[in-house]
């Protein structure tokens, strides 16, 4: 029993190293990097941004989708009826805004010249007939009344005089400049309005923000929907990621820019190209405040690749292997 004992235990160590060596041959400086990680398609829930109800449903779930693709409609009608008013009140503004800057027209200058030629005219017949009626008054001819008549007509005409006078240098002076900058602010309100109304006709049409496969549809035709509620799940074809992970010893041999190869067990003998984009600063998990090299080697960082050449053969959640290659150079 005891010249056993002494192999058993060689056997132990000599496993225990062999076990050790397969465990790191991939990681040694000069060869190659070793992760494992899993497949990150990015994933955007689509939604209209205005509510109503929907009319349309262009696509289903599973199919492939371009950007821009219409994928859902709303009825517009209520959006366009909105657009029409703003239009309206456009049109409007703007004549009002038009009027004011073009000013006094010459025959409305000319006609206000006119009532003021008629209100001196009727003032000198009214002082005229004043004087007539003093003259028979002082010779007892008239009565008083008469006169007191007569003299209030005059005053009356000479009144009329100086506000036809006051018309005349307003309408030739034209509008104030005040005004028209009050209706020209009116006019930016309106004009805002009817671009926000373009813009909610425009979001009745539900398109995809860029390529890939549609994976739910979550209204069907009729349903009514409020702004912000979920029609389409949409899982990008690009970009694609490959979320790994790098153990502490090798952190310093895995860079943002490095090539690398990606590979799945579905398809083992396809390679795809990718580029490391991301190394995070920090470790996943928080390392005990005294740490040994033993413990050391249980941290982990993680990494961003993204996929130069994705294809349907990526799918969500995939593992994946990723091959640094010759990570050990600078």
């Amino acid at each position: 029993m005891s010249t056993k004992r002494p192999f058993l235990i060689a056997l132990i160590v000599a496993v225990g190293v062999g076990g050790w060596w397969w465990a790191h041959r991939t990681t040694q400086p000069g060869g190659f990097l070793t992760l494992y990680g899993n497949v990150d398609v990015r994933q955007v829930d689509l939604a209209f941004v205005v509510e109503g109800k929907i009319v349309e449903l262009a696509a289903d779930e599973g199919e492939a989708v371009a950007a821009g693709q219409l994928l859902a409609r709303l009825d517009a009608d209520p959006y366009a009826d909105t657009v029409a008013v703003a239009e309206a009140r456009v049109a409007n503004q703007a004549a009002l805004l038009a009027k004011l800057e073009a000013g006094s027209r010459p025959p409305e200058i000319a006609r206000a010249r006119a009532d003021l030629d008629a209100a001196r005219a009727h003032v000198a017949n009214a002082e005229a007939t004043l004087q007539r009626k003093q003259t028979l008054a002082q010779q007892d001819f008239a009565a008083r009344q008469t006169l007191d008549d007569s003299r209030a007509e005059a005053q009356s005409a000479r009144a009329a005089v100086e506000a036809r006078q006051a018309d005349l240098k307003l309408i030739e002076e034209g509008p104030r400049k005040e005004d028209i900058a009050a209706t020209r602010a009116l006019l930016t309100s309106e004009q805002a309005l009817l671009s926000l109304a373009r813009y909610r006709l425009t979001e009745t049409n539900l398109v995809a923000p860029s390529a890939g496969i549609l994976l739910t549809r979550a209204r069907e035709v009729g349903a009514v929907v409020g702004a912000g509620s979920v029609v389409f799940s949409l899982a990008l074809s690009d970009p694609v990621w490959v979320r790994t992970y790098v153990g502490e010893p090798d952190l310093g041999r895995l860079r943002p820019g490095m090539a690398v190869g990606i590979t799945t067990d579905s398809h083992p003998g396809k390679v795809y190209r990718g580029t490391v984009g991301f190394v995070s600063p920090t470790a996943e998990f928080t390392p005990k405040a005294v740490e040994t090299p033993e413990l050391r080697t249980d941290l982990v960082y993680r990494a961003r690749v993204i996929v130069a050449n994705p294809d349907s053969g990526l799918r969500q959640g995939m593992p994946v292997t990723v091959i640094a290659d010759d990570a050990g150079r600078r």
